[in-house]
């Protein structure tokens, strides 16, 4: 099955300013979720932030949280008992997914989001932990779960569909 932008909503977790030093390449993770934000908003696709305890692990990265709609302060690490599945727009049934911790948060989300019969995409190369290995093992679980795993340039490029979409250009130079 393919993702249609028309369809997805992008929902990236705890991308916040005091968990990512502890996450294993958190840099790159922040980086490829901005890239993935930046891509959603040029094909005008919803973007959802969520962040876990932000009294104590601070906001969302700000360039993250500035191309959010919406962001849900949450305390349980599934953030759907916190109100997400309100908030996401109505007649969007994918679900593409990055940020942190890939085996806490992120997986506990995703499985609820797949329980609610929403179609769920996880893109490794924006998610992450503080342990590859762990990380590593979500995916897996996520996978064998229902959730597919992808990458940012197959989000990027089935979103699109093809080279004479009006943002192809935009997009390409933003994952070159």
């Amino acid at each position: 099955m393919l993702m249609k932008a028309e369809q997805s909503t992008l929902l990236l977790i705890d991308v916040q300013e005091k968990l990512m030093p502890a996450i294993s390449h958190g840099g790159d993770v922040v980086d490829q979720c901005i890239t993935l934000a930046t891509i959603a908003g040029l094909l005008d696709v919803p973007v959802l932030a969520t962040e876990q305890l932000p009294d104590k692990l601070g906001p969302s990265v700000g360039a993250v949280r500035e191309l959010c709609l919406q962001v849900l302060a949450k305390h349980h690490f599934d953030a759907c008992p916190d109100g997400l599945v309100e908030l996401l727009p109505e007649g969007r049934q994918h679900v593409v997914v990055g940020g942190c911790e890939t085996h806490v948060c992120m997986i506990q989300t995703a499985l609820s989001l797949l329980d609610a019969g929403y179609k769920v995409w996880v893109v490794a190369d924006a998610t992450g932990s503080r342990n590859e290995f762990d990380r590593d093992v979500a995916l897996d679980r996520l996978s064998e779960s229902g959730a597919r795993i992808v990458t940012l340039e197959m989000v990027a490029f089935e979103w699109m569909r093809h080279c004479k979409h009006p943002q192809f250009r935009n997009v390409q130079a933003l994952i070159k």
